[in-house]
């Protein structure tokens, strides 16, 4: 923020407006483009999960176990959000989007076991109680005069611990490890939740000035990525307490 408040202190006018109508309209192509990207990932869980002809290809029919293509689904997302901040400089708009739905479709395959797990009601319940939350969180980024560069730095060292703790449980299948990490995940990806948003409307800012429309296209779809798997991340750590077993 006090870099916002720099750039409009100096700001006049026409041009002070100028900025607000522009990180207005960056924000909300942000938003339209992660809204996008859940509608794509929710489209392939669905399609997925609910058929088992479909759902035995990636896992085991009666344990729900992966099999190689199931853990080259659950892997792949990860693999594909390193490769994409890798290439994001040398994809065009178009092609930088384009690899986004694609990312999207992937998520929603290795997401897609939920639908044979939780009951159909109480995985849109949650998907309802993340939206909500989210927005909330998101608003309170985007508003908030307070700097959560500090609290950013605190949150990805907790998400790499996470990260690791949940690879480690894969082979324990602790459940107290379980209860512990969806707890720190919803604290986590909340908190992260606000961190990104304000991140995303200071880059604007500080790049407002140069108005290059290629950098604000790509910009854009790199913010709906961050705020993309907030939300997904949100969803299913919340759907872990919220959630009814089939």
């Amino acid at each position: 923020m006090a870099e916002f408040d720099t750039i409009r202190a100096g700001a006049r006018g026409a041009d002070a407006a100028q900025i607000d109508e522009g990180l207005r309209a960056h924000m909300n192509k942000v938003y339209a483009t992660m809204s996008v990207g859940l509608l794509v990932t929710a489209g392939a869980a669905w399609a997925i999960g609910t058929s088992p002809a479909l759902m035995q290809i990636f896992r085991n029919p009666e344990t729900l176990q992966p099999n190689i293509l199931g853990w080259i689904a659950m892997f792949a997302p990860l693999i594909m959000v390193f490769a994409f901040g890798a290439m994001i400089n040398k994809l065009s708009y178009a092609g930088a989007q384009l690899f986004f739905y694609a990312f999207s479709a992937v998520m929603g395959i290795s997401i897609s076991w939920i639908f044979a797990v939780f009951t159909g009601i109480s995985i849109v319940q949650t998907f309802l109680i993340t939206s909500i939350s989210f927005a909330g969180l998101s608003l309170y980024g985007y508003t908030t005069k307070k700097n959560l560069s500090g609290l950013g730095t605190f949150l990805m060292m907790g998400l790499i611990g996470i990260i690791v703790a949940m690879i480690v449980n894969i082979f324990l299948a602790s459940a107290a490890l379980h209860f512990v990490i969806s707890v720190l995940g919803v604290l986590i990806f909340a908190g992260l939740t606000a961190y990104d948003t304000q991140s995303i409307k200071n880059e604007y800012i500080e790049h407002a000035s140069h108005m290059d429309e290629e950098w604000l296209g790509k910009s854009a779809i790199m913010g709906a990525l961050r705020l993309y798997l907030d939300f997904i991340n949100l969803f299913m750590f919340l759907l872990q307490f919220l959630g009814s077993r089939e």
